[in-house]
């Protein structure tokens, strides 16, 4: 888990002498920590490896920092266009981040043309069913997992996901079923059968990636999708309802 590596860090970065972590998380927001740390005066090196070492410093300064793109925001983008079956250009994305996902829309048949910043789909009317396995970086990630399920509903055929990482990652699934999609889990595998249309329900987001699967599902759904626990979803994203009406979809926030 990338967070606890983050954390060793950070808690490092003041600490007297040298502190080196095995093992250590090797996604890309571990770079990009790295390289605020030390834009601050912190002496961190290795980020992007399972070794890291840290000199402790006095102090650290004040600086300003643009922070990566959010791969998984990315790759949710990319999802709700290939659910919807349709076309999509996503600026500030970073293509090297989620190459594996980008790997399996291919494979599905979608058409990906990846500039330097900028990621541009092209989905067809039929999709093929894909087999995924979630693995640490950079392998699959696991934050994508629901999201893909949730995309997969509606792709005829039969498609197998693996769970790696995380237990208990397969509680959004009764929400989907419940919009009629058809998934059955057998310990960390999940089999999901196309369906050809999903219904709109109230359901509950279980977690933030399983909120954001329930949002894409309820954006090709037949009727209304009305989604409790929406704080999950919000934590993780960033006027993540502005931006989905900036696309057209009909979704509103109802506080209260």
């Amino acid at each position: 888990m990338y967070g606890a590596t983050e954390n060793a860090i950070l808690t490092s970065c003041l600490a007297e002498g040298t502190t080196i972590i095995n093992n250590a998380a090797r996604e890309p927001e571990i770079i990009d920590l790295q390289n605020f740390l030390n834009k601050m005066g912190a002496k961190v090196k290795g980020a992007g490896s399972s070794h890291i070492e840290i000199e402790g410093v006095k102090q650290l300064k004040d600086v300003s920092y643009n922070v990566m793109p959010d791969r998984i925001e990315t790759g949710t983008f990319l999802c709700l266009a290939a659910i919807n079956r349709s076309n999509m250009i996503i600026k500030n994305a970073d293509a090297n981040h989620i190459t594996p996902v980008i790997d399996k829309l291919e494979e599905m048949g979608c058409k990906l043309k990846v500039e330097k910043n900028e990621i541009e789909i092209k989905v067809p009317k039929k999709l093929k069913a894909v087999d995924i396995k979630t693995m640490p970086y950079p392998g699959f990630p696991t934050d994508m997992q629901s999201i893909f399920v949730s995309m997969l509903t509606t792709v005829k055929g039969t498609s197998v996901v693996v769970e790696n990482i995380f237990e208990n990652r397969y509680r959004y699934v009764q929400e989907l079923v419940r919009m009629g999609a058809k998934i059955t889990i057998e310990g960390k595998t999940a089999v999901v059968k196309g369906v050809k249309k999903l219904y709109g329900a109230n359901v509950n987001a279980t977690d933030l990636r399983g909120g954001a699967a329930l949002v894409i599902a309820g954006s090709v759904a037949k009727g209304t999708t009305k989604i409790e626990n929406i704080e999950y979803i919000l934590r993780g994203y960033e006027n993540f309802i502005t931006k989905l009406q900036s696309l057209g979809l009909d979704i509103e926030m109802i506080k209260g």
